[in-house]
């Protein structure tokens, strides 16, 4: 990551305007890889959340973590949570991302980042950053726009009223929220 784009990011002040611990989160509804709706609120009624945001499967540092989020299922479900992850890309994308790692839990796809935005999760990437997305790795061919917008890492632990009790936000993409946190969170829902 440039550091001209972590400036541009954090000049963005989403952490101050994000959504964050305490704060209710916004319901929403949108579709997985193979074309079926996901409600958050749905969801929540079945127990605790953990909402993650990735950028995409050419993400090396997102496939890492969709890697270890899977192998820590077991560890979430004992505390009776289910995992969704959103990101950008268009469902022939995250199928893609969910079959090569054999995901075990929802891949929902938030085209246009409609619901990161309402969370306060995107920026915008500098125009060199721009570029070199789209000439290296299509990044229009996989979220289906021209936007240049990505979410920035998040995850959140959502108790089952739908309050936010844990949040993990960071402008810098190679950082990510350490399962033992969430554990922690879940051991006291």
């Amino acid at each position: 990551m440039t550091t001209e784009n972590l400036e541009a990011i954090v000049a963005t002040q989403f952490l101050e305007n994000a959504v964050n611990v305490g704060d209710k989160v916004i319901n929403f509804t949108l579709k997985n890889a193979l074309g079926e709706c996901t409600n958050l609120q749905s969801v929540l009624d079945n127990g605790p959340v953990i909402l993650t945001w990735y950028r995409g499967g050419w993400c090396p540092y997102c496939n890492i973590t969709l890697q270890y989020l899977q192998n820590s299922l077991p560890e979430f479900k004992k505390y009776g949570a289910n995992l969704l992850a959103l990101t950008p890309e268009l469902p022939d994308k995250s199928l893609s991302t969910s079959e090569k790692y054999d995901l075990q839990f929802e891949v929902l796809s938030d085209v246009g980042n409609k619901i990161a935005k309402q969370y306060g999760l995107v920026y915008k990437l500098t125009d060199a950053l721009s570029e070199i997305y789209q000439n290296k790795l299509g990044l229009k061919n996989y979220n289906g726009d021209d936007s240049s917008e990505l979410p920035i890492t998040a995850t959140y632990v959502i108790d089952a009223k739908g309050i936010v009790q844990y949040a993990f936000l960071d402008a810098d993409y190679r950082k990510r929220a350490e399962i033992s946190e969430i554990i922690d969170v879940l051991k006291t829902l």
